[in-house]
């Protein structure tokens, strides 16, 4: 039985991971490859799983991570993909509140360290993020530093929204970090895919287990509104964000407009293009300590107000 190759997508929340996937999916699929896909998610529900072209295999983990809570349902989900599936390569997409190394540990279980090798870590690092990292708990700006530690490939993505002084200073501070990881800079993670097919796997030194569903309060929300909303109710109540929310993603509808939005927001920024499909009007809130009946008396009110304005 031929090894199967694992990939592992890291880094914090918001950073770009699924944007990345896709570019790879296509590329490993135009070379002919058989690639199954694990996606993570803390929520209840999958959001990014619509990224994942139809016809590839695809497990989802969801409501918790896998690298503590759900590490034996990964090793389960990835044991089945081996024996359904005959594979070239299997990419773990994680939560952004995951430490690569632990999902590592898990692709190694005596069960499957035969049947796999492990060929890359590729972590993706919001630029604006990592400059404005010390504004986070401090277990949370452990993690953002180990996600890029134990990196074989760090993505620096966004680096349209900072200045070239800035990027050279961050390339410098990450290379201090890992020194034998390579760096590559990216806007919206456009990357030559080939730099992560044709990774070279280094070895792992000690880590440090930081996980911010054990040592913060991470917590998530889902919302579902049953009708279209007021785009303008919408942005007033994304400019009240508390800096506590580090991730909403999802699918939503504004009145009057019929197309449904891909919705991405992170440390502040807000982001939505058309999806092109009909999906539920439904938000993943990710952040620390989260307020649930504050967030649903919120998010009702502004259907509730919404309608009123469409009438």
């Amino acid at each position: 039985m031929p090894i199967v190759e694992i990939n592992i997508l890291s880094g914090f929340l918001g950073s770009g991971k699924t944007t990345l996937l896709q570019k790879i999916l296509e590329k490993e699929q135009r070379k002919g490859k058989n690639v199954a896909v694990v996606m993570n998610e803390m929520g209840q529900i999958s959001i990014d799983s619509d990224s994942v072209p139809k016809d590839m295999p695809l497990k989802e983990l969801l409501n918790g991570c896998v690298c503590c809570t759900l590490s034996d349902k990964l090793e389960v989900q990835i044991s089945e993909l081996l024996s359904q599936y005959d594979l070239d390569v299997i990419y773990i997409e994680t939560t952004g509140v995951a430490h690569p190394v632990e999902v590592l540990d898990t692709c190694l279980s005596p069960l499957l360290a035969k049947k796999v090798r492990i060929h890359s870590i590729i972590t993706l690092l919001d630029a604006v993020c990592w400059m404005e990292r010390k504004k986070l708990k401090i277990p949370l700006q452990k993690l953002i530093a180990e996600q890029v530690k134990h990196a074989d490939l760090i993505v620096l993505n966004k680096i349209d929204c900072i200045s070239k002084k800035s990027q050279k200073s961050i390339e410098e501070e990450l290379r201090s970090i890992n020194p034998t990881g390579k760096v590559i800079p990216a806007e919206f993670a456009n990357i030559d895919i080939n730099t992560v097919i044709s990774l070279q796997t280094k070895e792992r030194g000690e880590y440090e287990k930081v996980h911010a569903i054990q040592h913060l309060h991470m917590k998530t929300y889902v919302h579902t509104f049953l009708h279209p909303i007021s785009e303008k109710l919408f942005e007033e109540f994304l400019r009240t964000m508390p800096d506590t929310i580090y991730r909403i993603k999802g699918y939503i509808r504004f009145i009057g407009i019929p197309d449904t939005f891909l919705f991405q927001y992170a440390y502040g920024m807000p982001f939505q293009t058309k999806s092109g499909l009909k999906m539920k009007n439904t938000l993943v809130f990710i952040g620390d300590n989260l307020d649930h009946n504050k967030l649903q008396k919120t998010l009702c009110n502004i259907e509730k107000n919404s309608m009123q304005l469409g009438h």
